[in-house]
């Protein structure tokens, strides 16, 4: 213990800087050192002048040292020695301020450290070693202190909070009024948030019922909500193990056991309804989430429910469907239909007809690349260019599950297009749901949702019904593919020439859908493959061929567009007198396309119907030796054919480069690019002039974007249901099968965006479509 003394001494040591209680008793020597005495500890004796003493010790910022002393931070002492009085030393402010900075650097300083600075500050190694270790334990005091500070002014804060509430309680007032409020009385807000709660419970009720619906087991609405919880669309109550072979759609065979679950997943974020909502704020923002999540499981409901509809049209036959003996094609039985289905869309508006087909094809493509394609819109709208004008995912409701498209639903919108401007755009707006029934079997379905957004449009001119494609993977590569379209129309709004070939389902049909696939699949394969075809030239380099595949695509996209007057150029239709009834003229400007000269680009289409069959018309008009006798831009000659590329089995299947001869020497000679392509449901020839230098870039594989062309060319479909395309005459002395051409030409009028249109860039685009459609006629009687 230290004497009463040594307080009053000036070279009192910093260790002695915590809380001291009082002085010693006695004026003995002291003998314990203070190295070994605790970081807090007590001496005997009065505690008079604590306060000021521990203050004169502050302020020396641990300037003064003593002599073989030590601190609580350091337990290095002198055991086994024989006390000894301590010498104090106070330090100069040089070395102080030397001492701080190096502190302030690295508070617990090494043996090298320290060892350098006393030989700098000319002081012995154990005193900047005490040094350090007291001014460490007055910064840890220091920080103490102001914790404790912090914390007893929290202790008031709380304090005084616990007090005004339990006030508060004790005399209650009105929100509103600030008034004291009478027992058992309930806010207005309260009372919108509890009926808002009730509206939750009800809506939570009805999804665990569409739930329990869908996985064959209750659903219970007090479970706990998984977070970001979701219901698998591609679980359900069907699963389908085969496809049983079975006249012409084959026959799905199904059980009702359900497959493995996953976590349910509505994809609409609907969750358990709390007790009370705490703000008005949340509450709205509630209200309009659930709105939303109403609507997407609106659409749960209707995807599910036209999943179940696709399956059953795809897997019955007789009575649903009866095979027709004229075409020998399958024609829905409407009254078996309206008896063994619920419409999911509502029922069918007044003076709409409705048409629907069914067509099982094979198709050299396996069913996870083709589901891939049909979920996907730009490959959707590449697979089938002649009957996809535009198409766009408006919005993805479920990606599907465990990294596949099994369950998958998405709000798509199309511009679905018979080539003829006699027969106008279907706009859809519909929802796309993927499903897997069992392992290799797929099914994809569409409806319209038109009636649940917007209740009954105003107009609306067609609607799809549940149609869609059921897939089974065959060995080799190649699935089985079974295609249902149905949908309602206006009829009114399509040209007379064309409605039995629509009601029949031929235009917008399943056959046309599978013949399309087929045709883009077989093109793909011979794409793919390494060997070159005999009938193409070898001289055509492996990228000179991609390179002009590539063009003639281009090609041919831009006429469909023009045809039909889709949304993918901005059409101005033109009512001219001087242009005949069943030719539709629409110009547009052509501007920053390098696909295309820039100017005013004139459009004009009619469709006709011809005495002949499709097939023999689709000969006669890709024929290079018969081009003289309709074509005014072969100058009256033969055409050559330069270069040829096979996309089918079937010879009409290609790309074409054709040269057209000079007749003198005042004509130069000029390129055709052609591209033919024929199916089941109809054909198509495309042309257009192309400029030589351009073409042998292409040739050599360069980039085809910067090709300008305008297409040109014909689309050719059966006349109707009646026509097989197999003769031009009916021995029963009926009406001989014919055909119906769409006859379109895309010309440059100005070549200045600005410029305006003139009545005889009109009366020649006109002149020049009624001059080829009659050529044309008087070529196919002469053969006659």
């Amino acid at each position: 213990m230290f004497s009463k003394s040594m307080f009053s001494s000036p070279g009192l040591s910093l260790a002695l800087q915590t809380t001291m209680e009082g002085g010693g008793g006695g004026g003995g020597g002291g003998g314990g050192e203070v190295g070994r005495m605790p970081e807090s500890y007590e001496t005997g004796g009065g505690g008079g002048g604590r306060r000021s003493r521990e203050e004169e010790h502050e302020s020396k910022s641990g300037s003064d040292n003593m002599d073989g002393g030590g601190s609580g931070d350091d337990p290095d002492g002198d055991d086994g020695k024989p006390p000894r009085k301590k010498r104090y030393h106070r330090h100069t402010p040089q070395q102080i301020q030397e001492l701080e900075a190096l502190f302030k650097e690295c508070p617990h300083p090494d043996d090298k450290q320290r060892l350098e600075l006393s030989r700098r500050l000319c002081l012995e190694t154990r005193q900047v070693k005490f040094w350090f270790q007291n001014r460490r334990t007055q910064m840890k005091t220091q920080l103490e202190r102001h914790e404790n500070s912090i914390l007893r002014q929290e202790n008031d804060k709380l304090r005084a909070e616990n007090m005004s509430i339990r006030e508060a309680m004790r005399n209650p007032s009105c929100t509103n009024c600030g008034g004291p409020a009478m027992i058992g009385e309930i806010s207005l807000e309260e009372q919108h948030l509890r009926i808002e709660n009730a509206r939750l419970k009800d809506e939570l009720d009805r999804v665990c019922a569409l739930a329990g619906k869908f996985l064959g087991r209750p659903v219970s609405s007090m479970t706990p909500p998984m977070p970001n919880s979701s219901l698998e669309l591609g679980v359900g109550g069907h699963q389908f193990h085969q496809l049983q072979g079975g006249g012409s759609g084959g026959v799905l065979s199904s059980s009702t056991s359900p497959l493995p679950l996953g976590p349910p997943d509505f994809g609409v974020g609907i969750s358990s309804a709390s007790s009370v909502v705490p703000s008005s704020s949340r509450a709205s923002n509630n209200m309009m989430g659930m709105d939303h999540s109403l609507e997407r499981s609106m659409y749960l409901e209707l995807a599910l429910a036209a999943m179940d509809e696709l399956v059953k049209l795809a897997q019955t036959d007789e009575p649903l469907w009866l095979r027709s003996l004229e075409t020998g094609r399958e024609v829905m039985n409407q009254n078996e239909y309206s008896r063994v289905t619920t419409p999911c869309i509502g029922l069918k508006p007044n003076d709409f007809v409705s048409e629907a087909s069914r067509e099982t094809g094979m198709v050299i493509i396996n069913s996870l690349a083709l589901v891939e394609t049909l979920m996907d819109s730009n490959k959707w709208a590449e697979m089938f260019p002649c009957m996809i004008a535009r198409s766009s995912t408006m919005d993805v409701i479920s990606n599907g599950m465990g990294g596949t498209r099994n369950g998958a639903l998405q709000l798509m919108h199309a511009e679905l297009q018979v080539l003829s401007p006699l027969v106008p755009v279907r706009e859809v707006n519909f929802l796309r749901f993927c499903k897997q029934h069992a392992e290799g079997v797929w099914a994809v379905v569409d409806v319209s949702i038109d009636t649940i957004r917007d209740g009954q449009p105003a107009f609306l001119s067609c609607r799809r019904l549940p149609s869609g494609c059921v897939v089974q993977d065959m060995p080799n590569g190649y699935s089985k593919v079974t295609w249902v379209e149905h949908a309602e129309y206006d009829e009114n709004a399509v040209h007379e020439l064309y409605r039995p070939l629509i009601r029949a389902g031929m235009g917008f049909g399943a056959q046309r859908w599978v013949a399309a696939l087929q045709r883009q699949c077989e093109c793909l394969a011979i794409l793919m493959s390494s060997a070159v075809p005999t009938r193409d030239h070898t001289a055509i380099t492996a990228s000179g061929r991609k390179s002009m595949l590539k063009l003639a695509q281009r090609m041919t996209d831009n006429f469909c567009a023009g045809v039909c007057a889709s949304t993918v150029y901005k059409w101005n239709k033109l009512c001219a007198t001087n242009v005949d009834e069943d030719v539709r003229v629409m110009t547009r400007q052509s501007v920053d396309d390098p696909g295309e000269p820039p100017g005013i680009v004139l459009s004009a289409a009619t469709s006709v119907w011809l005495p002949v069959s499709p097939q023999r018309l689709f000969d006669f008009l890709r024929d290079e030796r018969l081009r003289s006798e309709w074509d005014i831009l072969s100058n009256g000659g033969p055409m050559q054919e330069m270069a040829h590329i096979a996309k089918g089995q079937d010879h009409g299947n290609c790309v074409s480069l054709l040269r057209a001869s000079a007749m003198n020497a005042n004509q130069s000679s000029m390129l055709i690019l052609q591209e033919t392509c024929i199916d089941s449901a109809g054909s198509l020839v495309v042309y257009a002039p192309v400029d030589i230098p351009a073409m042998h870039v292409v040739m050599n594989g360069g980039d085809s974007a910067y090709v300008a062309l305008l297409p040109s060319g014909f689309a050719i479909v059966p006349d109707g249901p009646g026509d097989r395309g197999v003769s031009e005459t009916d021995n029963g002395g009926g009406r001989a099968g014919g055909s119906l051409l769409t006859v379109a030409f895309q010309i440059l009028v100005n070549s200045l965006p600005t410029a305006k249109l003139t009545v005889e860039s009109v009366e020649t685009v006109n002149n020049l479509i009624s001059c080829t459609v009659q050529k044309i006629k008087t070529a196919i009687a002469s053969e006659n």
